[in-house]
């Protein structure tokens, strides 16, 4: 199963760290997900449909599940920096990004036919570890799935602002401690990364 687009994430000064998947192509259709670690160490998954729900929780590890309208927003309201806003349940979010970097440009040039092959993203996965502590580019997920991440692109994120369950997020900071929903974290600075990501289903997945 392939899912194509973009995963945002960020840690923000409250300690709550948020990803973002925001797909345009997936077998589902287009969708949005959150998923959010709380300073407690809560992990809660927002999805738009049962469906999704049950594919992204069968796959990551939550304590909380919910099923919420998820929309999300792409905007240029001056200049060359993007901003996005995410609305999903209480969750209401809004972080810009900066210019790319020399890694955003490296990627980008990596023809998208080869960043998706499991063969290339098993080569890419030590450098990704140097590179970015705590990120994986592969491995395994909950019942017996494997997971490939293609990273086609990279933007920093410099400004986060929001709210959830009412309560202030507070301004943008390091993803510190790394999220626990899988085998790997986000990078540990706030980052919106286009990706290409395949899941192959193991034994008795529906």
């Amino acid at each position: 199963m392939c899912f194509d687009g973009w995963i945002a994430g960020l840690g923000t000064s409250s300690g709550t760290r948020v990803v973002l998947g925001h797909w345009p192509r997936s077998p589902f259709g287009a969708f949005s997900d959150v998923m959010l670690e709380r300073a407690d160490g809560e992990r809660l998954l927002l999805a738009p449909t049962e469906e999704t729900a049950d594919f992204v929780a069968g796959t990551y590890v939550f304590d909380t599940v919910r099923v919420v309208p998820v929309r999300v927003g792409v905007a240029r309201p001056g200049g060359r920096d993007v901003t996005w806003t995410v609305t999903a349940g209480s969750l209401r979010l809004c972080f810009g990004t900066g210019r790319r970097g020399p890694l955003g440009y490296l990627l980008r040039a990596v023809p998208g036919a080869l960043a998706r092959r499991p063969a290339w993203i098993a080569l890419t996965d030590r450098p990704a570890r140097i590179l970015l502590p705590g990120v994986r580019t592969r491995g395994s997920a909950r019942a017996g799935r494997r997971e490939w991440y293609g990273a086609r692109d990279l933007w920093p994120i410099r400004a986060v602002s929001g709210s959830f369950d009412g309560t202030d997020l507070g301004g943008p900071a390091a993803v510190r401690p790394p999220v626990r929903f899988g085998f790997g974290s986000v990078p540990g600075r706030p980052a919106l990364v286009r990706v290409t990501t395949t899941v192959a289903l193991g034994p008795g997945s529906d």
